[in-house]
């Protein structure tokens, strides 16, 4: 029974979104599940997928929070 955690910013997928779509994640769970199928031949009704939201302020890149890396990079 495998169990898939995705992690994705909370900060969406385009302009003027604060989170991932329904159907985004959908899309998301649908494909995971399908390659899972593909390559380990793990039935779908036996896989778990779980999608966290992360709030940009509680992930790190490159030693910084998000916001203070992206800032940094843009300026550098």
């Amino acid at each position: 029974m495998p169990i898939v955690t995705i992690q994705v910013t909370q900060e969406g997928s385009g302009p003027g979104r604060s989170s991932v779509t329904a159907e985004e994640k959908a899309s998301l769970i649908a494909g995971v599940s399908k390659l899972l199928l593909d390559v380990l031949h793990k039935p779908l009704d036996s896989t778990f997928v779980v999608i966290e939201e992360i709030e940009l302020e509680n992930w790190g890149w490159g030693g910084l929070p998000v916001p203070a890396f992206r800032k940094q990079r843009a300026t550098g």
